[in-house]
């Protein structure tokens, strides 16, 4: 027996190379050896022949709190270890306690710990009445970067931060070195055009994208770049269904500025003509998903290596808040953390984009966005032995089938997936078996950057 707790042999994916007939041994909890060949001696050996072994998803941006009394961290982290997902980084924008100060950040990760079953990281935000005030102690708490947003959605729990308090927002941030992440729509433009689709008596699946336009995205998208120009802050879009926002974050990188930016999962799957249209209120998200063209485009933009992030945008909404007939009238967003890797790699596959982007994407990019590269992200020794096994078993998705979700429904219901996630481990300890999650509430723990971090804040 070897000093080894675990080995497991199959196709290593990692973000720079593929190593085939490879092998990840653990050892307490973090990564001991990347090899080829025979498996050496352990515990625990398991030899999974064509299985895919990648470094365990980190998804940039979940909803677990939305709504109140649905969700809760004890079913978003469980759809996380179904889908091969080992860190969620959660959004501030809980229902009845937005995250804007050192306390509310402490009582989230109280509140989060005791039902975790993967690891966590937390965005944090303001309260525009405070501005930038709490920032500090916000950093002091541990949180992984921040959230804004241009376009209003609810005064209190998700407010529009106004240009020049943006800015203060922006150069409050700076000098920690966290991202300043923002979500990208004009509230005038968006106002605007909503009020248009309402005189016109527009209310089936095409209203939603009518009253999205793309420039009310693009006009944001700028504002938050430049804003980043102007301060100094690493500025970071936190969704962009839009090929030509991807120009202009590649733009501002090559001018020398931290531009980063973010595509979630349902831009590069669904489409407007298709899925908008016979999904209706369940594919209406902001930004909307845009037309089977635009799509393509991403994709382009995916493989030419212009996208920072691929995330799930989860929320978990109810039934009744997304069957409205009138579109406009749904909750906006949908849940997605089960399937992201497999939908990401059937996609990819499709196109003949290399499955290291899945690991570049999904894991090595997001863990050093959120300034968790010490011990998240990669499988390099050292690191924490976080890793998805996906299987070839072509399986048709049905999240109430899987029984994994708080939901029954999601929007990829019916896509048929060549790849399933067979296994899920965290920090070495086996969290999803392939068919049920075995990690039991409190498993998972709060991840935060170095407190170097705040240290420098201080001083």
């Amino acid at each position: 027996m070897g000093d080894f707790d675990l080995v497991l042999k199959g196709t290593v994916v990692l973000a720079d190379r593929i190593v085939e007939a490879g092998h990840v041994a653990v050892r307490d909890g973090k990564v001991a050896l990347i090899g080829q060949g025979a498996m050496p001696a352990a515990r625990e050996r398991h030899d999974l022949g064509g299985a895919l072994i990648l470094p365990g998803a980190i998804d940039a941006q979940v909803h677990s709190l939305s709504q109140k009394n649905q969700e809760d961290f004890v079913w978003s982290t469980r759809s996380a270890a179904a889908g091969g997902v080992t860190t969620i980084v959660d959004m501030p924008y809980d229902e009845g306690d937005l995250v804007c100060s050192g306390d509310a950040v402490r009582r989230k990760i109280a509140h989060a710990g005791a039902q975790a079953r993967v690891d966590f990281a937390l965005y944090g935000t303001i309260d525009p009445e405070e501005g930038p005030a709490r920032i500090g102690e916000m950093v002091e708490a541990g949180v992984a970067a921040f959230k804004f947003s241009t376009f209003g959605t609810d005064p209190k729990r998700f407010p529009r931060i106004a240009p020049n308090l943006l800015a203060d927002c922006f150069r409050a941030i700076a000098p920690t070195g966290l991202a300043a992440g923002v979500h990208n729509e004009d509230d005038e433009t968006v106002r605007a055009a909503m009020a248009a689709v309402r005189a016109s008596g527009i209310t089936d699946w095409r209203a939603h994208a009518l009253s999205r336009p793309p420039l009310a995205e693009l006009l944001a998208t700028t504002q938050i770049y430049e804003t980043g120009a102007e301060t100094g802050c690493p500025a970071h879009v936190v969704h962009c269904s839009l090929s030509r926002g991807y120009a202009l974050a590649a733009a501002y990188r090559a001018s020398g500025h931290a531009a980063t930016i973010e595509c979630c999962i349902h831009y590069l799957v669904l489409d407007e003509e298709n899925d908008v249209r016979r999904l209706g209120g369940k594919a209406k998200i902001n930004p909307p998903v845009r037309p089977r063209a635009e799509v393509e485009a991403l994709w382009r933009h995916v493989a030419a290596g212009n996208v920072t992030l691929v995330s799930t945008d989860h929320v978990s909404w109810s039934e009744d808040r997304k069957t409205d007939p009138d579109m406009l009238k749904n909750a906006s967003g949908v849940p997605g953390l089960e399937v992201m890797l497999p939908l990401f790699i059937k996609t990819a596959l499709q196109r003949g984009i290399p499955l290291t982007r899945a690991a570049e994407l999904m894991a090595k990019n997001p863990a050093r966005h959120f300034r968790i590269d010490d011990r998240k992200g990669a499988l390099e020794i050292g690191k924490d032995a976080d890793i998805a096994v996906l299987t070839p078993e072509p399986f048709t998705y049905d999240a109430a089938a899987s029984g994994h979700n708080v939901v029954g429904w999601s929007p990829y219901n019916g896509i048929t997936l060549p790849w399933r996630v067979a296994g899920t481990w965290l920090r070495g300890h086996q969290v999803f078996d392939g068919r049920q999650v075995v990690a039991e509430p409190g498993t998972g723990a709060f991840v935060r950057p170095p407190a170097s971090i705040a240290a420098e804040w201080r001083a």
